[in-house]
């Protein structure tokens, strides 16, 4: 059975942390109604209450009409109860944590109580829909749908196919990605990192070699990718926002994927998580900002 465009209605978002909800924003603020479905009732109400501030935030300084922002409020509902939640879904976003065990539980649920004609899709960052496919029953309609954070403001997505998604499933999901007024990329076939993370991970490889053999400082390494590459951030700088522990794990799991040893988490990153630093979240990463605070 196709699943075309007309036919989404519902959003069904599986997950509530930061990703999850503001991809859920982002759908109900391209009208559609949106479901936030997460197993923890506080982190649900922690997500309700952080979009409602943000909405506030951006009717003030001009960037979001009231009665837009309410409106898009109104057609967010939230549920910890995935079963029921996915009844209704014409469209499933998987944003839930990046463990292979947790999403195959969930993508068996949703293909048992979603509609057949429901598309299910995952935005695992390291993970190719292949491997959650199956147990679905219904494989042809799974993808990968990996938006960048902060999911509000960043306008790429990638979009991965395997080797059994239909082309009607692909044609939709781009689409509907189009109607989020996000900007679509298309994978032809999984490959680990995707695109921009292999992107990104050769620059940052670079830059730790660089450093490491003692060639320049991390200060210098980052001051070349703004000024000579027009990057907004230096890789270093990058790395800390992002966090490094989700740097090394995305390492491992690229790793445990291709067994290639350029792969492996980079030692410099190991060590300092080995210190507790973490990036911008831990107060100290690269750089040490709880002093700048």
């Amino acid at each position: 059975m196709s699943t075309s465009i007309e036919m989404i209605e519902n959003v069904l978002v599986v997950g509530a942390g930061a990703m999850g909800r503001q991809i859920a924003m982002t759908a109900a603020l391209a009208g559609y109604r949106t479901t936030v479905q997460d197993i923890s009732a506080d982190m649900l109400s922690t997500a309700r209450t952080d979009l409602v501030s943000w909405t506030k935030e951006r009717v003030v300084k001009g960037k979001l009409q009231q009665g837009d922002a309410q409106d898009a409020l109104e057609r967010l509902t939230w549920s910890t109860d995935v079963e029921h939640a996915a009844v209704t879904a014409d469209f499933v976003i998987e944003a839930a944590t990046e463990r292979l065990p947790v999403k195959t539980e969930i993508f068996r649920t949703l293909g048992r109580c979603a509609p057949d004609h429901a598309i299910l899709t995952t935005n695992s960052s390291t993970l190719g829909s292949s491997k959650v496919a199956d147990v679905t029953g219904r494989p042809e309609k799974v993808c990968n749908m990996h938006f960048f954070n902060p999911a509000l403001v960043m306008k790429c997505v990638e979009v991965v196919r395997h080797d059994r998604t239909s082309e009607d499933t692909v044609g939709t999901v781009l689409e509907f990605t189009r109607r989020l007024g996000k900007l679509p990329v298309l994978l032809s076939r999984e490959i680990p990192g995707f695109i921009a993370n292999r992107l990104m991970g050769a620059v940052q490889r670079e830059a730790l070699d660089l450093a490491a053999a003692g060639i320049a400082t991390v200060e210098d390494i980052d001051t070349t990718a703004r000024t000579a590459l027009g990057h907004p951030m230096g890789p270093f700088e990058l790395m800390d926002m992002i966090g490094l522990d989700v740097i090394n794990f995305i390492a491992e799991a690229t790793y445990a994927d291709t067994q290639d040893d350029s792969d492996k988490p980079h030692p410099t990153v190991t060590a300092l998580l080995a210190q507790g630093r973490q990036g911008r979240k831990s107060g100290a990463g690269f750089y040490d900002y709880a002093q700048s605070s």
